[in-house]
């Protein structure tokens, strides 16, 4: 993978590493580590400069966070609704309800994510769905993604270009970084559904036991209506 990362550069120059960069936002197991600082590394020993290689990667990153933002909007909150109406929507126990939820929560709180994801490895290429299936504001998506995409670029730009031949560091160091949050996710996403699972379980005790109470409240009260 990195020989042929490293090969597309070389041959290709700005237009390899913004191709690179917008590939690796669709499919997020492409290292942008990689592209990132060998392109920094090349401006040491090519023509290629440290502005050029930023701005070709950060027109890369928008291209690719603008392809998952689209297939965001396509699969949009209606049709989240009805697949959650179906089959599939009783198997993980989810409701209407629960989408628009969530899509309330990102209306007030997604720009702020959507920029801080930039900072995540794989979640700051995955963030561009949710924006558009929440249909939020284009300019706002591409704002707070060329921001946070430039600041992301120009610090594994540079790292790569002062590290010159020992480039390689900086893949290592993020690499370690990105197994890192890999567990981290698994770990929240197993505790998220667990809780959900057993929210969803006191929810239905809770109704059980309150219309049991109901029935019993009401029972009494019939009681005492014939005794008197």
């Amino acid at each position: 993978m990195e020989a042929f990362i490293l090969g597309i550069i070389e041959n290709w120059g700005y237009l390899g590493v913004g191709l690179l960069i917008a590939i690796e936002n669709i499919f997020p197991p492409i290292p942008s580590e990689v592209i990132l600082a060998f392109g920094g590394f090349m401006t040491t020993i090519t023509e290629l400069n440290t502005v050029g290689v930023i701005i070709s990667a950060t027109l890369g990153s928008t291209i690719g966070a603008i392809v998952l933002y689209l297939i965001g909007k396509i699969l949009n909150k209606e049709r989240l609704e009805k697949i959650v109406s179906g089959k599939i929507g009783k198997v993980l126990r989810l409701k209407k309800s629960d989408i628009e939820k969530a899509d309330k929560w990102f209306d007030t709180k997604g720009q702020k994510t959507v920029f801080i994801c930039r900072f995540i490895p794989i979640v700051r290429s995955l963030i561009s769905i949710p924006a558009g299936m929440s249909e939020m504001k284009i300019w706002k998506f591409l704002l707070y993604t060329v921001l946070g995409s430039t600041i992301w670029n120009t610090v594994l730009v540079c790292l790569g270009r002062a590290l010159g031949e020992s480039w390689e560091t900086v893949v290592n160091i993020f690499d370690k970084f990105s197994n890192v949050i890999l567990v981290i996710l698994i770990i929240a996403f197993v505790a998220f559904v667990v809780w959900w699972f057993g929210f969803r379980k006191n929810k239905k005790t809770n109704k059980k036991t309150k219309s049991k109470s109901t029935k019993n409240a009401e029972n009494i009260e019939n009681l005492e209506n014939d005794e008197k």
